[in-house]
This record gives C-alpha cells, structure tokens and sequence, in this order.
C-alpha cells in the first residue's frame, strides 16, 4: 500500500500503513462527481451576480453581513468581493455596510487574525465588527422561538435594513448540516440563546445529516426567521477547500440546494465493523483545536464497531479551544463522571463537548496524535501520542489479529449513511 498523506495543521503527516499492520486498509475519501467542477473565479462572480437580479437596494439601506470566524474554512477572498460588487451594482454604498464576525462562545479576535482570513481591502473599507454573546447592553430580546428558546441578537445586526448570512454548507455532527442562517442565529446570539438551543443535542433526532426533522437545526431555521434574514450566501467545499457550488439567494433555497450537492460530496455507504479508524479531522483550521477536532470522532465512529479504536490526527495549535471544556474535563476527568455531571447540571457551552467526547470514549478507545502535551488533563478520556508509528503502536493493544482499518483522511467531510442519518 502507498503511503498515505494525512492533513495535520498546515502540514501533513505521512501513514505507512504497512510498516505496521500486513494486508489492506480501505481509505475513504468524499465522492468524486464526473461533472462537478472547480469554481473559477469568474464562475463565482457570475453565480452571485445572476441569482437575484431584481433585487434592489436604497442608497441608505443599512447592510450586514455575517461572516463566519477563522475556525471554518470559508474562501471570503472569493466570495465577499463580488458579494459586495452585487450590492452596491444594485444601489448599496460603502459607508452602510458593515461586516459582523459571528464568534458565537468564541473568544474574540486580534487584528492579525482578521486579517489573516479576510480580505484586506474589504478590512479597510468597511467596518467590522466582532460580536460578543456576553455583552448584553448589544443585544435585543426578540421573545421565544417556537421551540422555548430566547431569542438575544446582536442589536445593531438585527436593526439593519437588510440582513445577509455567509457561509458554507456540509455535514454537522449533531446540527445535521451548517450553514444557512446559523451563522447569524448562533453566531451572532447571546450565549442563553445558544446554550438553550444545544442543550437539544441529547435529543435522538440530532444527529449529523439530519435536516428536516432535527429539532436544532429547525431551531435555528425558526430564529432566522425571527430575525428578518433576507439573504444567504453559501459555498460547498471539496477536501482541498476549492469551492464546487456557490448558492445565493432565500436562505431556505440555499440551504436546499446547498444540502443537495454536500450529500453528492461527502456521503458514502461503507461498513461500520470496522477494528481501527484512522482519522484525519482536515488540517487547519478544522484541528486548530481539540474543541473543533473533537467533530472528526463523531464521524469516524460512524465507521467503527463498538469497541474498536480511532487514531485521530488533529494538530491543535491553540490547546483546546475552550476553557469551560477544558476545567470540566480537569474537574470530572473520568467519562462516567463527566457524563453524570453534565446531565446533573445546568447546560453549559463547553462542557457539552467534554460530555459528547466522554460519550464516545465510553464506546471506543480513542488515541490523539496532536502538539497537547502529554499531561493528566486527558488521561481517563483520549491516550497521547507523539507521533504516528507510536499511535499505531499503541492501537495494536487492543487490535485483534489481522483488523479490519478505515482511513479517513478528510473525516469531518464524509457521512457515512448508517440507519440513524436519514
């Protein structure tokens, strides 16, 4: 067998697969589609500028659009300068359109890192704005959501004429699917609106490529609604991060459409009995950290029997992502224990990632190759590695002869379709 690349960070780590193990691994990649194709930068420009011609804009009309935050890979060097072109075509001018970066619980961001992802003539043009879910002085209370959750929204995105939503669109582990107004109903809410919502994930229908019938994900369609969204503008992205499918237009057709060409791309029929999943959750900045990464295991479990074991390949440059999941994990270590306290205590973002990972380590072993160090943090949860050969080394414990392997370089972007993913 080749060697196998694997995204780690920026870099790759390379798997010599039978340097450890004889026979075969089955190495899974997203779906390759005959005539879908790379996006050139002309065929993006022409997907949005032709999706809503007779929409029109006053030349005082207040603009906002959400973007995404660095944690997801969106190409908005491709995409918001003809976004931004359409709008002022139709009568948008440069001093009412404002950027709001939709953090959600993230932590705020420096001027670097704006601009390490944002185009930099859009940064000095327009004004940005990063939103706080704490800052409640910034925030309206529009009631409930049909569901009971208080809707708390950025005021000032909220009070704008017209309202657009970025992103892109692929399987979500307990979401079903991102994208649509998400970025604006989640990403721009007060943290009591968005622990409400995810205090659903315990609920049997929230799971990854569920749509219609999660009771999240039509949470949130609900609070988009609420909130007066006008527009989405959307992507679909292969595992290289080029853009195969760009949608604008009602965020209830963009997310149709949107949906439609993810499962194209990312969902698969493969067995799910298999001894070791070796996984990859993507590179940067899907592994920035262990609270993003963590979504990879929910997909390699779809993969795995109960009781086998996944290696995850996840750099996690900034630690874990998340002091609330970090100090629940220090506080409660055990996956029992976790598990019990969690559903003892009032929700809490952060925590819940502690609770979903000590879910799936209660079912698997779990091996992590990253840059966390080796500390006590961990120990009753994942099992340290430093490197590849030592991760494969330490799988063979509890491998039996001659397993069955899965390799899933680009985990977080594949659906395998089981009887629970509808």
């Amino acid at each position: 067998m080749a060697q196998i690349p694997l995204p780690y960070g920026k870099k790759q780590l390379t798997l010599d697969f039978n340097a450890h193990f004889d026979g075969e691994a089955e190495i899974f990649f997203p779906r390759s589609i005959p005539d879908l194709n790379i996006m050139t930068r002309k065929e993006i420009v022409e997907a949005i500028s032709s999706a809503y011609s007779d929409f029109s804009i006053s030349n005082d009309n207040s603009i906002a659009i959400s973007v995404n935050d660095p944690t997801r890979p969106i190409p908005y060097d491709r995409i918001l300068p003809p976004l931004i072109r359409y709008l002022k075509d139709r009568g948008a001018t440069d001093e009412n359109i404002t950027l709001y970066i939709a953090t959600g619980t993230h932590r705020n961001l420096t001027k670097k890192e704006k601009s390490a992802y944002l185009p930099d003539d859009v940064l000095k043009k327009y004004r940005t704005i990063v939103h706080d879910c704490d800052d409640s002085d910034n925030l309206i209370n529009l009631g409930y959501s049909a569901a009971g959750t208080p809707i708390h929204i950025n005021k000032r995105f909220y009070r704008s004429d017209i309202k657009i939503v970025t992103g892109h669109i692929e399987p979500h582990h307990f979401m079903g699917f991102s994208g649509g107004v998400k970025s604006a109903a989640i990403g721009l809410a007060g943290r009591k609106t968005i622990e409400t919502n995810h205090r659903m994930l315990i609920l049997p229908d929230a799971v990854m490529g569920r749509y219609e019938s999660n009771p999240m994900r039509m949470d949130i369609e609900d609070i988009g609604k609420k909130m007066g969204i006008d527009l989405a503008l959307n992507v679909v992205l292969d595992n290289g991060k080029n853009i195969v499918g760009v949608f604008f237009g009602s965020p209830a057709n963009v997310m149709k459409q949107g949906i439609t060409l993810s499962r194209k791309l990312c969902q698969i029929q493969a067995p799910t009995d298999f001894d070791l999943v070796i996984c990859s959750a993507g590179g940067y900045p899907k592994d920035v950290n262990l609270y993003q990464a963590q979504k990879a295991i929910t997909h390699a479990c779809a993969f795995l029997k109960e009781g086998g074991t996944i290696l995850l390949i996840a750099e996690c440059r900034e630690g874990f992502g998340s002091q609330g999941f970090q100090k629940f994990i220090e506080k409660h270590q055990f996956p029992t224990e976790i598990i019990n306290a969690f559903e003892q205590s009032p929700f809490k973002i952060g925590p819940h990632k502690a609770y979903q990972l000590a879910l799936q380590a209660l079912k698997h072993k779990i091996i992590l190759i990253s840059r966390l160090p080796k500390d006590n943090v961990l120990q009753h949860l994942l099992h340290q590695a430093n490197s590849l050969s030592e991760g494969l080394a330490m799988s063979r414990i509890w491998l039996p002869d001659n397993p069955k392997v899965a390799v899933l370089p680009y985990a977080t972007h594949l659906m395998n379709l089981r009887g629970d993913i509808l």
